[in-house]
């Protein structure tokens, strides 16, 4: 089913591609109309001159004003840590009582006893 409908989409595609391509020759073929001639412009030969710039007025400028410069800032010096640490007290811990022994839990069977073959038959 699948295979049939792509065989139909495939020629479908080449018979539409064929006929375009049929309608483009056939586009060539056909006379073209006459369309009317674009006027030549005339070429200039020279160009005018360029106006010229005139000379701005030379005046004396005043100097730019300065920037004053910062008062430099100190910063005040860091504290200094201890060397000398207090000793830690240390401290006695009796020792821990003897661990009773805890009572054996019996282990739960992984398999199980199969029933007896039934004696009645049905």
């Amino acid at each position: 089913m699948a295979s049939s409908k792509s065989f139909i989409i495939a020629l479908l595609l080449v018979v539409t591609m064929s006929s375009m391509s049929l309608e483009a020759r056939h586009l060539l073929q056909t006379t073209q109309p006459n369309l009317p001639n674009i006027p030549n412009l005339p070429n200039p030969t020279t160009l005018p001159p360029l106006p010229s710039i005139p000379n701005m007025p030379q005046g004396n400028l005043p100097p730019l004003p300065t920037i004053p410069s910062m008062p430099k800032l100190t910063m005040p010096p860091l504290p200094s840590f201890p060397t000398n640490f207090p000793t830690i007290p240390s401290l006695n811990i009796p020792p821990l009582p003897a661990a009773t022994s805890l009572p054996n839990i019996p282990s739960i069977p992984t398999t199980f006893p199969s029933p007896p073959p039934s004696t009645s038959s049905p």
